[in-house]
């Protein structure tokens, strides 16, 4: 099976570099036109089944880049972007200033990110993990999308490649729908083929 992963558009609060987490934001403009060319860019592609997070960002993007008349899109609470807490809302450079230590972990050692009331990235990464494997028990084979968040998606991407959670953040970075490409193993492996539109 092949596994399409797709970054949301750019939000308002990715505009304004605020923390988005699971809290709600909207595409701007710009996130709108990003996701009609996305779906322009895959139009030649068939997807057997598309899931999206519940979050309307997403939603949002899934509408734009597939149209209104795809009706059998699944949205699912389990591919929500990792869960901040009280992070949640603020602007980024409220948090560098207040908590340097956990704003470095958070984007420099992202295994020792450990803020109270949030998800840490070891959690995210096996809430994303077991959400793919919960699709893949539907579908062995053909083609899904799946259109998420850039923390989900860098989880995803680390587990398949087997690196640590220290090296999340490692180049190329997850840009606003941005397309990565896993091509699922039977034993519940995966192969990346592309990663953030870069093939591999």
């Amino acid at each position: 099976m092949q596994l399409h992963l797709f970054r949301h558009g750019e939000t308002d609060w990715n505009a304004e570099r605020r923390i988005q987490g699971q809290r709600e934001s909207r595409l701007t403009e710009l996130g709108i036109e990003q996701a009609r060319r996305l779906g322009d860019r895959i139009r030649h592609l068939q997807f057997d089944r598309v899931y999206c997070s519940s979050s309307l960002r997403t939603r949002q993007t899934a509408e734009h880049v597939f149209g209104p008349e795809r009706r059998d899109v699944a949205f699912l609470d389990s591919l929500r972007e990792i869960h901040l807490g009280p992070w949640e809302g603020r602007l980024y450079a409220e948090i560098e200033q207040e908590q340097a230590d956990n704003f470095r972990h958070f984007w420099s050692e992202p295994h020792l990110f450990q803020v109270e009331g949030a998800e840490t990235f070891s959690q995210l990464q096996q809430r994303a993990v077991a959400a793919v494997e919960d699709i893949r028990q539907e579908f062995e084979t053909g083609n899904v999308a799946i259109v998420s968040h850039g923390a989900l998606i860098k989880a995803l991407l680390c587990h398949f490649q087997q690196r640590p959670l220290s090296e999340l953040w490692a180049p190329p970075a997850m840009h606003n729908c941005a397309h990565s490409i896993v091509e699922l193993n039977r034993d519940g492996g995966g192969h990346i083929l592309q990663y953030a539109d870069q093939p591999i």
